[in-house]
């Protein structure tokens, strides 16, 4: 790819270098190593962490580099409230044209007949949702936190649970959601929004069902789809786009893209809202901007435009094959090694462990591996005794092993090589623990050679 352009000089002068996008990047570097080597020397440690490390986060993916580019791009230089065509600054007529590329992606790659690709996170994008469809002091019906719910679903902790009255459904003895729950409380307490998703749920979220309890109270559905989106887009999983009323993601869970949140609707997108006096569509238009954030991140929008046209490649949904055929290795695995897997298993990216009957909390767990190289982070169980920062159990995922092109079998020497560490983990107290050293190094020894086998992609597929 050209890095520069050349622009003809009058009189006879040279030649000069006008530079485009890539020798922007290239010179930033080159300054940012000569000027603030403190810093770089940071950035270049990151990078080859994540290239020695073996990351099974659940609520990560890797970015392209062509992603991270277009997110470092100059487009942050841009300021721009509003939206394209009526933005309240001037200058952003390339900034138009690329947020409506990327809104135009995104209804491609799920499906949709609306995006809003402007908010800063799923949280942002679950707040202004709700600010669209509730009333201050309404009722909204979600998952519960130590069921699998998310913070922005009415949990006391965040905004949603303060200017809200929220309820909360959990899981049946089998550790499912429990639908009939869902509706008991719904025709209970008649809630204006049901939210149908999760943060740390392995299974297959039945957004028909969802739907009919809404239905029947009168609610609006909201599907958060964060943890799936990936496994939504490439047809591993059901999409709620046209079953929910509105959808919301974030677009570096799975989707491989920057920090930043999306909303979504199908066909019901201009159907009335609230008082009937402007259509879904409107209300989300305003309730992103200006009620609940003022400029967009001009940035951020482009890595994102470029993460869904990535996302809409074949090789995309091989990656997503493999993402629920690793998951599913991984709770075999960790099963037979002797764990407790909630639910028994998955449909998704995500495993789940109960670690409490191994004397172990998830603080423990999670530093100790971490001490190895491997990436798992604690989570709360249902019945868990723990606080949060602590927590008596792991929530593990199989997005970047898959994006590395790890197999079933690699994951389940992943799953091995988990447990070698967690059965040499002698715990101090809920929160202190030591590693007997022989395993360490072997481990250590173990996920460096995987990552070997397995680097992390360099680039992406060309988008035509």
């Amino acid at each position: 790819m050209a890095t520069t352009q050349t622009r003809a000089v009058p009189r006879g002068g040279a030649a000069v270098a006008e530079p485009g996008q890539a020798e922007l990047l290239r010179v930033g570097m080159e300054l940012l190593h000569e000027s603030d080597p403190g810093l770089a020397k940071l950035l270049d440690a990151e990078v080859r962490a994540q290239r020695d490390t073996l990351a099974m986060i659940a609520s990560a993916s890797l970015a392209d580099p062509s992603v991270l580019a277009a997110a470092g791009s100059a487009l942050s230089n841009v300021t721009a409230e509003g939206y394209p065509g009526a933005r309240y600054h001037p200058g952003a007529t390339a900034f138009d044209q690329v947020e409506e590329l990327a809104v135009a992606r995104a209804k491609r790659l799920f499906g949709a007949r609306y995006a809003n690709v402007q908010p800063h996170s799923c949280s942002s994008a679950n707040l202004a949702v709700l600010v669209a469809l509730i009333p201050p002091g309404g009722t909204l019906l979600g998952l519960d936190l130590d069921s699998g719910g998310h913070l922005s679903h009415g949990s006391p902790a965040s905004v949603t649970g303060r200017h809200y009255r929220a309820v909360h459904y959990g899981l049946d003895a089998t550790g499912r959601i429990d639908y009939a729950q869902v509706a008991e409380l719904a025709a209970k307490h008649r809630p204006h929004v049901l939210i149908a998703g999760a943060s740390a749920y392995p299974r297959t979220l039945d957004f028909s069902r969802f739907r009919a309890i809404a239905d029947s109270v009168g609610a609006y559905l909201v599907a958060d789809i964060s943890h799936i989106a990936g496994l939504v887009a490439a047809g591993r999983h059901p999409s709620p786009i046209d079953v929910a009323h509105i959808t919301t993601t974030s677009t570096y869970k799975q989707l491989g893209g920057p920090r930043g949140g999306l909303i979504l609707s199908g066909v019901e997108h201009r159907s009335p809202g609230p008082g009937g006096r402007d259509t879904l569509e409107g209300l989300i238009q305003r309730a992103v901007f200006p009620q609940t954030q003022g400029t967009a991140n001009p940035a951020a929008v482009a890595a994102k435009a470029r993460a869904f046209a990535l996302a809409a490649q074949p090789r995309f949904r091989r990656t997503m094959r493999r993402v629920v055929s690793d998951a599913a290795a991984l709770a075999d695995e960790l099963t037979r090694l002797g764990y407790r897997i909630l639910t028994g298993g998955t449909d998704t990216h995500m495993v789940v462990v109960d670690l409490r009957e191994r004397g172990l909390t998830g603080l423990v767990a999670e530093r100790a591996l971490e001490e190895c190289r491997i990436l798992a982070n604690r989570n709360r169980v249902p019945g868990d005794d723990q606080p949060p920062m602590v927590a008596g159990g792991l929530r593990l995922g199989t997005n970047i092993l898959a994006q590395r092109g790890l197999g079933p079998d690699e994951t389940r020497e992943c799953a091995r090589l988990l447990h070698a560490v967690l059965d040499a983990t002698t715990p101090l107290g809920a929160t202190a623990h030591s590693v007997d050293p022989e395993t360490a190094v072997e481990v250590r020894a173990g996920v460096r050679a995987l990552c070997e086998r397995h680097p992390v992609p360099a680039a992406g597929p060309p988008i035509s």
